[in-house]
Formats: C-alpha cells, sequence, structure tokens
C-alpha cells in the first residue's frame, strides 16, 4: 500500500487541509528514480465528487473516505537548547546535564481525508479512426 499527502485549497481561517491518496500495490518509475519530485499523474473528480486518477496508460477509479482520525502534518523545526528552569532558582551555573536539546513543531496542515484507489488499473485504449467504412 502506497499514501501519500496532496494540497488542497485551504479552508477560510484555518489550518491548511490536505487530502491522503490511498493506492493498492506499488508505484514503480521506468529509471527507479522514485517518486520525489517526480510527476505521479493527473487527479480529475466527476461532476459527483468521485476520484480519477490517471497514471501513464492507466486509469483508476476511487473514492472519498473520510478519517476516523484526523492527522496533523508536522515540520520539525532547528533544535534549540532548552534550560530547566527549576536548577536556574538554586544555582546560577547550569551544568551540560541541566541543559537539553528540544525540537519545536509546526503544524503545516491538517488531514481529514482520504482518497482511496483500491481497484486494478484499467488500461487507457486508444481505437483507431475508421474513415470510409
Amino acid at each position: 500500500m502506497v499514501q501519500f499527502a496532496i494540497r488542497m485549497p485551504q479552508t477560510e481561517g484555518g489550518c491548511p487541509e490536505w487530502t491522503m491518496v490511498e493506492l493498492q500495490g506499488e508505484l514503480e518509475t521506468r529509471d527507479s528514480s522514485g517518486l520525489p519530485g517526480n510527476r505521479l499523474g493527473e487527479l480529475h473528480f466527476t461532476k459527483g465528487g468521485q476520484p480519477i486518477l490517471l497514471i501513464g496508460h492507466h486509469v483508476l477509479h476511487g473514492k472519498v473516505v473520510e478519517l476516523e482520525k484526523p492527522f496533523a502534518v508536522l515540520v520539525k523545526e532547528k533544535e534549540k537548547d532548552n534550560k530547566d528552569d527549576s536548577t536556574e532558582s538554586m544555582d546560577t551555573s547550569v551544568s551540560a546535564a541541566d541543559t537539553e536539546k528540544c525540537s519545536d513543531y509546526l503544524v503545516k496542515a491538517v488531514i481529514r481525508n482520504k482518497l482511496v484507489f483500491k481497484n486494478r488499473p484499467r488500461p487507457i485504449i486508444n481505437l483507431p479512426n475508421k474513415r470510409g467504412h
């Protein structure tokens, strides 16, 4: 199973909302360069809201599923020194053991829905034009 997130239009006054895409099976590139930074395909929606994913010469039909519990997309910010405040009031010299590294995390987006493509892809077949017949 392959899962990744895509950006969706930002909700008014709130945190950006992304949608997760779930595919059954594996995705491979022709040159084995991996997926990061490469274009996967085209995502379209029918008038009824059904997602359709076009990858190469294949089409996948999916459905929108609301997640039971939303995910938060977090970005780790640079580590910084954090002194323990309890030792500072007793003694002004702080040893290296009293100083610990801490990381802040920034909420980049929230994921509430996923697009599930669980059926086998269907090939897109171009039929030749039959002229004069």
